[in-house]
């Protein structure tokens, strides 16, 4: 089944104090601590000093071995089988502790971004849904999933096997990751070919791919660039500074420009406003029939 998909075409303007996005969505100044989105230099914040520690664990143990080991144990998705909706409310008790910008629960963001883009984007349901799901791979920080560590599950996430970017945050912490001191994955290509295309890429382990893996395995009518997004939303490297591009294909070029849109939403509309569940559930119930079958295996 192919679905085309229209170009986006992308409209910033700055009105005053505030950078408004396509169709109306405003930026605000600071999120929800007042602090500068993705902030990571505050050291003041108490919270700034424990996203550090999180990332000082996340690169020295993300190797390109354990991330095989991972998407080989996880893969199988033989841990429970639920509903999309299900797994949303699972994540009601899950904070992300790599989020500089955000401590309220998950299910909040996840309804604050798919809101947002619905107002923006109305004909673009499957874009609605993509901001819905993109996160549900936190689950994997729950019990029945193994309660996976958090640099194992959350975080900005980037390539194994081929040199770590210096854009990527706390970069500093990668000499002690032992893939940087490996001749066959310290390289620019490292055990990739230039143009090979990010489907052939590994990248770190986490909620982004294993949530690729569920929509992919259970068969999603998503298209790609909603697939693109939910695997690709944290690779900030690439599409906040523009780093791994050589490792792309014509496909991921065509994807990124909706990752671009997306990200706008995805980080921005955290804030504590608060979203009726009740009256937006049957919308997004009547979205995951359409493109996920009743119940997944996960």
């Amino acid at each position: 089944m192919t679905i085309v998909i229209e170009q986006p075409q992308i409209v910033e303007e700055v009105v005053e104090s505030d950078l408004v996005l396509d169709g109306g969505f405003v930026v605000p100044h600071a999120n929800s601590f007042g602090h500068n989105f993705r902030d990571y230099d505050n050291a003041k914040s108490e919270r700034q000093v424990g996203v550090e520690m999180f990332y000082k664990r996340n690169h020295i143990n993300q190797t390109y071995d354990f991330v095989k080991k991972m998407r080989e144990a996880y893969g199988k998705l033989d841990k429970v089988e639920m509903s999309i909706w299900e797994c949303c409310e699972l994540l009601n008790n899950v904070v992300d502790e790599s989020d500089p910008d955000l401590d309220e629960p998950q299910i909040e963001h996840l309804l604050q971004t798919a809101e947002a883009i619905r107002k923006d984007y109305p004909d673009e349901d499957w874009l609605h849904l993509t901001g819905l799901i993109h996160d549900l791979g936190k689950v994997l920080l729950h019990p029945s999933f193994g309660e996976l560590p958090q640099w194992a599950v959350v975080g900005d996430t980037f390539p194994v096997g081929c040199v770590f970017d210096e854009s990527i945050v706390h970069h500093k912490y990668f000499s002690e990751n032992p893939d940087s001191k490996n001749s066959a994955y310290n390289t620019k290509l490292g055990a990739y070919e230039e143009g090979c295309g990010l489907e052939n890429v590994l990248m770190s382990w986490g909620h982004d791919d294993y949530m690729y893996l569920v929509a992919k395995e259970n068969k999603s009518t998503l298209p790609s660039a909603g697939l693109f997004i939910v695997r690709y939303h944290s690779f900030y490297a690439l599409h906040t500074s523009g780093a791994y591009k050589y490792l792309m294909n014509e496909e991921d070029k065509e994807n990124l420009k909706w990752l671009h849109i997306f990200n706008k939403y995805d980080l921005y509309s955290k804030s504590n406003v608060r979203i009726d569940v009740e009256k937006v559930k049957p919308y997004y119930l009547s979205l995951i029939n359409k493109y996920f079958p009743s119940k997944l295996r996960w």
